[in-house]
């Protein structure tokens, strides 16, 4: 069964009520957090990315900056650390385009641009790896800062996304809004599945596999997906009882 295009009313009247009552009764931490930012490090006390969420709706995505200010330059220096990432680099293996000699090999199957052909198997396997490599993740990431990683390690950072749920950017409980560059490699009839859901601040994929050592980008999705088919009011309360357990973890994420 398909999940309905649109949030249910009771899903977004408790996150108008949620989301408003908290920023209210948090506003002191919300005042300290920007105080201890500034203090630490020059630059902007929030930090905004842009996200894809439900539909492939983009949005502007919030945070307390916990990063360096120079973070977004720096990845390219450290994908050699990045988690996602696969040992064992898989190359496109591309021929000139010989419509004869693809003819006379008809028992490989093979994928076919305007000036080019590979193997369909290797072509796969280049794609598998691609879509893994899409995800960035650091282990003890040197980009953060000393206050970014304590905000991190209790989630505080999160907490400018619920402005993002009043707005109606995002809903309490629901998939985590991707980057665009992790959204645009999940384009496949499965992956898609996940954009089915509302973009939201925990989710299932928070309170079972955030903090793992190992991080499984293909579980991550199928956590995703398996939500959008079957959130209810009932399975976000259960999340949302588990989420301050999930946030309160040792490892850095």
């Amino acid at each position: 069964m398909r999940p309905s295009s649109k949030t249910p009313i009771i899903k977004r009247a408790f996150d108008i009520l949620s989301s408003g009552l908290v920023i209210l009764l948090i506003s002191p931490i919300l005042i300290a957090v920007a105080v201890a930012i500034r203090l630490e490090s020059k630059g902007p006390i929030f930090y905004y990315s842009y996200r894809v969420g439900k539909n492939y709706k983009i949005f502007k995505f919030y945070k307390f900056r916990s990063m360096r200010t120079d973070a977004d330059q720096l990845v390219d220096k450290l994908k050699h650390l990045n988690q996602y990432g696969n040992d064992e680099k898989i190359e496109l293996e591309e021929k000139a385009l010989d419509r004869h000699a693809i003819a006379y090999n008809s028992h490989d199957q093979v994928v076919i641009n305007d000036e080019s052909y590979t193997g369909l198997q290797q072509f796969e396997d280049f794609k598998e790896q691609d879509n893994a490599n899409s995800f960035v993740k650091f282990k003890n990431d040197p980009r953060i800062t000393r206050v970014g990683k304590f905000i991190r390690n209790t989630s505080i950072d999160e907490l400018p996304q619920l402005f993002n749920i009043l707005k109606g950017d995002m809903s309490v409980v629901g998939n985590r809004p991707l980057p665009i560059y992790e959204a645009q490699k999940l384009t496949t009839d499965k992956a898609v599945g996940r954009f089915l859901a509302p973009a939201g601040l925990t989710g299932l994929w928070q309170v079972t596999d955030r903090g793992k050592t190992e991080v499984d980008p293909e579980n991550r999705v199928k956590l995703d997906i398996e939500y959008a088919m079957k959130h209810n009011f009932w399975l976000d309360m259960w999340i949302l009882f588990k989420t301050p357990f999930a946030a309160l973890q040792q490892e850095n994420v």
